[in-house]
């Protein structure tokens, strides 16, 4: 069984600006790592393994 909460958030201004740099940090580290999996995919397509999986990205990450 499925189960979820909703919670609405009433941020200060401060509160707001964190949340902003937060989200838009998450989404630059989202895209850059889309893109080296898109550019591996094109790269190695003819290769046995022509995708990057989580532990690939992760140690690159590292």
């Amino acid at each position: 069984m499925i189960t979820a909460a909703r919670v609405k958030l009433y941020p200060n201004e401060r509160q707001k600006v964190l949340l902003e740099k937060h989200l838009g940090s998450c989404r630059f580290v989202y895209n850059y790592f889309l893109a080296k999996r898109d550019e591996y995919h094109i790269t190695h397509n003819d290769a046995d393994k022509s995708s990057l999986s989580y532990l690939d990205t992760q140690k690159h990450a590292s």
